[in-house]
């Protein structure tokens, strides 16, 4: 059950910004946290990994705060977060041992991160008259949520 509370939080995190809950499933993958060794999952262990899906972070981040970028929940965009949720949700199912479990938790996470934050950070933006203070507000929990996640494991 712990392992599939983290998949699902995990899950928040990508609905949130996609490549930061990749880069989460990376880190603590890499960090020898999650048993992924000899499954399919096992190249998210590379130290190749964890250092590309952080940069592909970072740069998401930035792209976030453009005026072109597009919502969130345009098909591409959603589609993506519930993939890649449900990838990092399997990763950190198998802590538990139950990483088919694993993902279908983090693509329900990806799913609420997705129009939740979206909702919320709509609020935000409204109350502070402006959209950048509520992206950075966002950032600001995807990255402790995903470090949370990465700590609990230790």
């Amino acid at each position: 059950m712990f392992a599939l509370s983290l998949a699902l939080v995990v899950g928040v995190v990508t609905g949130l910004r996609a490549m930061t809950g990749a880069a989460c499933a990376a880190w603590a993958a890499y960090l020898g946290l999650l048993p992924v060794a000899g499954t399919w999952l096992g190249w998210l262990a590379s130290p190749w990994t964890a250092g590309i899906l952080t940069i592909l972070a970072l740069g998401e981040f930035v792209t976030d705060q453009l005026p072109s970028t597009p919502s969130r929940t345009v098909p591409v965009q959603f589609g993506t977060r519930v993939l890649v949720g449900a990838l990092a949700g399997a990763a950190f199912g198998t802590y538990g041992g139950a990483m088919a479990l694993g993902a279908l938790a983090g693509a329900l996470g990806a799913v609420a991160g997705t129009l939740g934050g979206a909702a919320i950070r709509g609020r935000l933006a409204r109350s502070f008259g402006r959209d950048r203070p509520a992206a950075l507000i966002e950032d600001g929990a995807a990255v402790a949520l995903a470090i949370l996640a990465v700590l609990v494991l230790r």
